[in-house]
């Protein structure tokens, strides 16, 4: 518990601070206080001396910075008090008014049903209004075949990984000018289904038909370890373990999902989980206790991990039956309205799904579907949630689609028709979709092989 008070101390203070740091973009006030909580919670002490000394010197410097007293920006009305931050376990309302705010048990910050407050955050626009991408930032074309999966890296709004059917992965430089390609690494002998990026964006994991996992040094740009899936069988998905980072996910062909030893090249004993069909895609929460798996039978099974990397099977739930599952994402909450952890899925039977996560063991129930043009198993069609937790009314997704467009959809949209935008620039089936970490770039990729970054329309 006292962990917890005096990260809600120290997050309390960036929150009365926030009107003060970049006053004229909110989208980045918002993924500033989003990232402080995240971070404060990743790196939790147990030293009580630390952690008050830790709350003075912030609570000094961001004085300095500001020249604002915090102690001047106290609220002493009957409904919002906050007399000392030292003193309360809970977070109101910011002396800002910048927006209402309580703690979930997962120390996820939400806003309130205030949407006064939660529009203020993100500049009154629309949904519409704030993914309006029009401009076609840059084209890439360093690949030959279909790029299979694209990924920016976390937190960091320059570099772009893609991996493609020709065999080889690059990585892209979006922030130079013009964007440049770094580096292409070669060594699959089949085409790379899959990748992922380690915490720290150090390492970058390969997956192949080729029934390898590769592991990549982002800063020597060399290959450091190959590991072959257990009984030799293609590998279409790979995970790094999100609070564990020495510990990576596989799935193969076989329908086996397990765990690498990223030091030792070696999968954990007692990691291999059948469970039946192709593995070609999976997701998992932050606490990394909890995983879902897509099949090519139209299933997502639920896996539960415990710290030492072992799997054992939880839920089931078949969504079409024989219809790939393509792309699994995961979300401890989208929206104001959608505060419930939530599971984003294609599937090929035409089809883009809302999944609630119930309960700890990974028990998921279809909330929403969304038809797109995705019904051939043969592409990987892919989607992603918008990475900034927007305040304003509705949520937006992003996904590719076989008819080479790119829609935009508002999942809480009650109207007919939800897609908020459409890109059309792709002349084949656009497979892959990635946000940079602000959302000013949004990376999409297709069949043919062909990379476009968008650029956010202005307003």
């Amino acid at each position: 518990m006292a962990g917890s008070v005096w990260q809600q101390q120290a997050f309390a203070i960036d929150v009365r601070m926030n009107a003060h740091r970049v006053a004229k973009h909110a989208n980045l006030r918002t993924l500033y206080i989003r990232r402080r909580n995240q971070l404060l919670r990743e790196n939790t002490t147990n030293n009580d001396a630390l952690r008050k000394q830790y709350v003075k010197i912030r609570s000094h410097l961001l004085t300095q910075r500001y020249n604002v007293s915090l102690d001047a920006m106290s609220i002493h009305s009957k409904s919002r008090s906050v007399a000392s931050v030292a003193s309360t376990p809970d977070l109101n309302l910011s002396a800002t008014n910048i927006w209402n705010e309580q703690v979930l048990s997962e120390n996820e910050v939400v806003p309130t049903s205030r949407a006064e407050a939660s529009r203020a955050i993100v500049g009154d626009t629309s949904i519409a209004e704030n993914y309006a991408f029009a401009g076609v930032h840059h084209i890439f074309d360093q690949h030959t075949d279909a790029v299979s999966m694209i990924k920016f890296a976390h937190n960091d709004r320059a570099r772009l990984c893609a991996v493609s059917h020709d065999h080889s992965m690059s990585v892209c430089n979006v922030a130079s000018s013009p964007p440049s390609v770094e580096f292409v690494f070669q060594g699959h002998t089949a085409p790379v289904t899959g990748c992922d990026w380690s915490a720290s964006n150090d390492l970058i994991a390969t997956c192949s038909l080729d029934a390898s996992v590769r592991l990549w040094s982002v800063v020597d740009r060399v290959c450091l370890r190959v590991v072959h899936e257990l009984c030799g069988h293609p590998v279409y998905s790979c995970l790094f373990h999100p609070v564990n980072n020495n510990l990576l996910l596989t799935g193969s062909s076989f329908g086996l999902v397990a765990v690498v030893n990223v030091s030792t090249g070696i999968y954990v004993k007692g990691s291999n989980c059948k469970v039946g069909g192709a593995v070609l895609c999976m997701a998992g929460d932050a606490s990394g206790r909890l995983f879902w798996a897509g099949t090519d039978k139209g299933m997502i099974i639920s896996i539960l991990c415990d710290d030492l990397g072992r799997l054992s099977k939880g839920k089931r739930l078949i969504l079409s039956q024989n219809s790939p599952i393509t792309c699994l994402s995961w979300r401890s909450w989208i929206s104001r309205e959608a505060r419930d952890p939530t599971l984003l899925v294609n599937i090929a039977a035409n089809a883009v799904c809302i999944l609630k996560v119930l309960d700890k063991d990974g028990t998921v129930q279809l909330k929403r579907k969304f038809n797109i043009n995705h019904k051939s198993g043969k592409y990987l069609v892919r989607s992603t949630f918008c990475p900034i937790m927007s305040f304003r009314e509705g949520a937006c997704v992003v996904t590719g689609s076989e008819d080479s467009c790119v829609y935009f959809l508002d999942i809480q949209s009650k109207e007919q028709r939800n897609a908020v935008n459409k890109l059309q620039g792709h002349a084949c089936p656009v497979l892959g979709v990635s946000f940079n970490y602000d959302e000013s770039l949004l990376a999409t990729s297709d069949h043919q092989g062909l990379l476009i970054l968008w650029s956010r329309e202005k307003h």
